[in-house]
């Protein structure tokens, strides 16, 4: 908005430039972007905060130059002739939650005439066209002190009345700019004893307007609900002066002084007589409780020892009154003005007393710390799950805390926290999962073009609700596409992810905390592709699920291709402490292998002959791995054809043809109390 440096001098007398002016003013917050014009004519480009309707005129910021510069502000007192007879105009205000202050003055027999040149320039300067004498000095005083004001020609106004109301179905308004609006039951309006008149706070109406047959005038300044002058305006897609000064709070007691000012400039300009007493309702009232002020708090935020004279001057000079409180000269009960809705605390009080002072006068300091950083219990593990699943290839992602109740109830068994005040229905409650959040970013990214998709998500979900809640922590990855990125070189290197991928990762993860046991079962969820999907189960614990999604899922998702998907319990993961690598030299003596070829039952599976192999507690054997397995052919049918191979080393010396002999033996002994059968 632009306002006009001479003008603020007409309300304290300042001894420095302009362009010292706009600095000093933007230093305490009321920004002076740009200076435009020369001498009398130069405009300063403001930009007042939406909390700062009080400095969205001339007088507004007069006070705080006046507070900045320790100047005398001048007092604002209209000056008007004696009133003469009755006004003849009732006032009714029908609710007082939306209207609870209204104000108005009577003039009679004045002239409409072109306003006085000065008025005319400065608003003009503004950008302001000026209209005749009596919408002049309504437009003038929005601008010199800020309250919006509205003038009716007296004489179209039926009944004598004016009613402030909620509009009826039905009714309409033709308004200053010529349309013809549509009012809702939702519309405050200011109406006669037949029609509204005015729609409250935001534009009068055109069939009350003033023109050069007006001779009698109604004043009205009026206090109206923010709420709803924000909500009509928006309606009606009508924002104006009034309305932007309207829905962020006008000041309670300026409607009798900005009345007064509106009469002083139409009967200077346009001749009348002053008709009746000051019509002033008031059916509410804007009570602002004191607020409290510490000095000792005061220091403690600014972390500067301000004067208890300083504090009380520049609150004095921004009308503000400070009153000693228990505590003589530490504490104050200090009185909000009525123009500053926006401060409602003590801070905000503080807020005040750094500004005016200056920021730039506070010393740079630290503030107080004592003791040291604390990292998080789980911050290694955390750090180290993340530096892994990036070295495998996975990016991390996050994803919305909410989710669907469909998709709670499909990935989950617990009980999902609904949320009071939802954003859609496709995210009302608490995530009881990782799994939905990942799917929806595999889903965004094959959708766009992205086929080769590697992903991990680590974070809480929410289980149940009242005593029973749980939050526990989980790491969710998915995967889909190539297993590997093709080339011209080794074209056949570009495969398909597969299961096996997957549990390569997991096992990697999994490699990096110390357990006594690892094993894995086939006991998934149902959204897990049967016979592709496995459970991490450590100490006894199960720590992980993981597999390819079920093709029903896929389909109903429309996924176009396979996804795989792991989820990881890390609270329970986290129970164990991170394995700490350790040197170990490389063995001297040469290694021995043993291929042993048996035929098992399909219903031994290998952690089986894993655990078979591990109870007997060779110290010697450094390796057992499978080499092949063949079913078909001579194996019969529900069997199977394994050959494991063993390697066998020591550290102290090469072993001898005999003990390598033994435990070969011993090995036989375990598979075959297994079931198995030895293939010669």
């Amino acid at each position: 908005m632009k306002l006009l440096p001479t003008w603020i001098c007409d309300f304290v007398d300042l001894k420095v430039d302009n362009a010292t002016l706009a600095h000093d003013l933007t230093s305490i917050g009321i920004a002076a972007e740009g200076i435009a014009g020369s001498g009398k004519d130069t405009v300063f480009e403001m930009e007042i905060g939406t909390n700062r309707p009080d400095a969205m005129n001339h007088y507004g910021v007069a006070r705080e130059a006046s507070a900045f510069y320790d100047l005398p502000l001048k007092p604002f007192v209209p000056k008007l002739p004696p009133a003469t007879g009755l006004a003849g105009v009732t006032i009714t205000v029908e609710d007082g939650r939306y209207c609870p202050r209204f104000t108005a003055r009577v003039l009679r027999g004045v002239s409409i005439q072109p306003s006085p040149a000065e008025i005319a320039h400065r608003l003009a300067l503004l950008d302001q066209r000026p209209i005749n004498s009596a919408v002049d000095a309504t437009n003038y005083v929005l601008w010199e002190i800020g309250k919006p004001t509205h003038v009716f020609d007296l004489d179209l106004l039926e009944g004598g009345r004016v009613v402030v109301r909620f509009a009826r179905a039905g009714e309409t308004l033709k308004t200053l700019d010529g349309v013809e609006r549509k009012l809702t039951t939702e519309d405050l309006v200011v109406a006669d004893a037949r029609k509204p008149v005015a729609l409250a706070g935001v534009m009068g109406g055109f069939d009350t307007m003033i023109t050069e047959k007006t001779r009698n005038i109604l004043i009205e300044s009026a206090w109206w609900d923010p709420a709803t002058i924000r909500k009509a305006s928006k309606r009606h897609a009508l924002h104006t002066d009034a309305s932007h000064r309207f829905e962020r709070g006008a000041d309670f007691e300026s409607t009798i002084v900005s009345t007064d000012r509106v009469a002083e400039l139409i009967l200077n300009s346009g001749g009348g007589t002053l008709a009746g007493d000051m019509m002033d309702v008031v059916v509410g009232g804007r009570d602002q409780a004191p607020i409290v002020l510490n000095l000792s708090e005061v220091h403690r935020i600014l972390g500067k020892a301000l004067s208890a004279q300083e504090a009380l001057r520049i609150l004095s000079r921004l009308g503000f009154e400070a009153v000693s409180g228990r505590h003589e000269g530490e504490e104050f009960e200090v009185t909000i003005p009525t123009w500053r809705l926006d401060v409602e605390r003590e801070i905000d009080i503080i807020e005040e007393i750094a500004r005016l002072h200056g920021y730039d006068r506070f010393p740079n300091t630290l503030p107080a710390f004592a003791g040291a950083v604390v990292e998080l219990p789980d911050a290694r593990k955390d750090a180290k799950m993340r530096a892994s699943l990036l070295a495998l290839g996975y990016n991390e992602a996050v994803s919305l805390t909410f989710i669907s109740v469909e998709d709670a109830h499909r990935f989950s068994a617990a009980a999902p926290l609904s949320l009071a005040n939802p954003l859609s229905e496709e995210a009302s409650v608490m995530r009881t999962s990782l799994v939905p959040g990942m799917l929806h970013m595999i889903a965004y990214n094959l959708n766009r073009g992205t086929d080769d998709v590697r992903l991990f998500e680590a974070g809480h979900v929410y289980q149940g609700d009242g005593p029973n809640a749980a939050e526990p922590k989980q790491l969710c990855l998915g995967a889909t596409g190539r297993a590997l990125p093709g080339n011209v070189n080794l074209p056949s290197e570009s495969r398909p992810l597969n299961f096996f991928d997957v549990k390569g990762d997991i096992e990697n993860l999994l490699a990096t905390f110390a357990a006594q046991t690892l094993h894995y079962d086939t006991t998934t969820t149902a959204y897990y592709h049967p016979g592709r999907c496995a459970r991490a189960v450590m100490d006894g614990e199960v720590v992980a699920q993981f597999g390819q999604l079920h093709p029903d899922v896929t389909a109903e998702l429309k996924l176009r291709q396979d996804v795989f998907l792991a989820e990881l319990y890390l609270d329970r993961l986290y129970e164990h402490e991170l394995r700490e690598p350790r040197y170990q030299a490389l063995p001297r003596y040469p290694a021995v292998e043993r291929d042993f070829s048996f035929v098992f039952t399909d219903a031994v599976k290998f952690e089986q002959i894993e655990h078979a192999i591990a109870t007997l507690r060779l110290s010697d054997l450094r390796s057992f791995a499978p080499v092949e397995i063949f079913c078909g052919g001579n194996v019969p049918a529900g069997k199977y054809s394994i050959l494991l191979r063993a390697r066998f080393q020591s550290n102290e010396r090469t072993l001898r043809e005999d003990e390598v002999a033994q435990w070969s033996g011993q090995i036989v002994k375990a598979f075959q109390a297994l079931g198995g059968a030895l293939r010669s």
